[in-house]
């Protein structure tokens, strides 16, 4: 080590700069006022494909917005180069407020939150009626986690060439939701695209189902080839290419009169973010009595009020039990 005796000269000794600057350090954030508005159409590996106006943008996030990450679906606010031309990057400066959104955990005792899709207006659970067989737990926590999420849900039940549906929508029947039964030939003439399409014009559907039930041939089906090239091209920044359904992806209806958003096949659907009391918001009709609940109810206790609000024939019981059905799936595996 280099010692300093008393015939020093200060140039012998090297003084550092101060390595945090002099300029003030300061919490105000640019209020970026002239960003262009954007929809993110996809996420890969922290670059993010964004539709302005008629062009498709890739993108980071900005730093000032810290942990907050965009998903597909979001609705953003972009700055930089917006030309949308190759090996040009732009930067999300500010994610808009979200009017619904679609969240699962990897299984009911995992903690970690993942959400999947923004915005979306409602919903559908594709399952088939045969090969594979209807998971009906697997249904009831899609249907759980819609309601969080505030999303409708809408059933599209495929291959009723090989079972009939009327097993399946009676489980179903006192919820309301709407459906749409279609079978393989339908799937294969375009017939199921159609009446599909009539369901899901002028809104953002996310569709959601396992493996095998025909999603994504209903997906490639309900959006021509044309604009499913819109997202599915080769971009330097990313390297990447086709859509392979490893990450959601939003794709533009025909007509531009709704959008259809294609998620990852699920093999189970955790629920260990849902709060019991947001799910009672999709039942109406049993909100009222729950006044009366005590404090963090379940709403399936020996002191839930909505027993004595059913009783005083306020509402159908068979929707208490539906009620009762899709919050118990919280606590229940799929295969129970």
């Amino acid at each position: 080590m280099r010692r300093y005796g008393k015939h020093t000269d200060e140039d012998d000794i090297r003084s550092r700069p101060n390595r945090k600057g002099t300029r003030p350090r300061t919490n105000i954030r640019p209020a970026h006022e002239d960003a262009a508005e954007g929809m993110v159409l996809t996420v890969d590996r922290g670059r993010l494909t964004v539709l302005v106006d008629d062009r498709i943008v890739m993108a980071m996030k900005a730093r000032e917005l810290g942990r907050k990450a965009a998903i597909v679906g979001d609705r953003v606010a972009l700055v930089g180069d917006l030309s949308g031309k190759k090996d040009t990057l732009a930067r999300i400066v500010r994610i808009e407020e979200r009017s619904s959104v679609l969240r699962r955990t990897a299984d009911d005792d995992d903690p970690y939150e993942r959400v999947v899709v923004a915005n979306a207006d409602q919903l559908a659970i594709v399952t088939a009626l045969a090969d594979p067989e209807p998971r009906p737990r697997l249904i009831d926590r899609c249907l759980v986690a819609a309601y969080d999420g505030g999303l409708d849900p809408l059933l599209v039940l495929t291959k009723s060439d090989l079972a009939p549906p009327d097993k399946l929508l009676e489980l179903y029947g006192d919820l309301d939701i709407p459906y749409v039964v279609t079978s393989r030939e339908e799937l294969e003439n375009g017939d199921a695209a159609d009446r599909v399409r009539e369901q899901l014009d002028g809104k953002i559907t996310a569709f959601v189902g396992h493996s095998g039930v025909g999603k994504t041939t209903l997906v490639n089906a309900l959006v021509p080839e044309d604009r499913r090239r819109l997202t599915g091209h080769v971009n330097a920044v990313t390297g990447r290419g086709r859509h392979t359904t490893t990450s959601a992806l939003a794709l533009p209806l025909a007509g531009d009169d709704g959008w259809v958003i294609d998620t990852p096949g699920v093999r189970s659907f955790g629920l260990a973010h849902i709060d019991p009391s947001r799910v009672i918001h999709a039942f109406p009709d049993l909100e009222p009595g729950t006044v009366d609940c005590p404090r963090a109810c379940s709403h399936d206790e020996p002191d839930c009020a909505l027993d004595a609000w059913v009783a005083d024939g306020h509402a159908d019981p068979a929707r208490l039990y539906s009620l009762r059905r899709l919050l118990a799936t919280r606590e229940r595996k799929e295969g129970d």
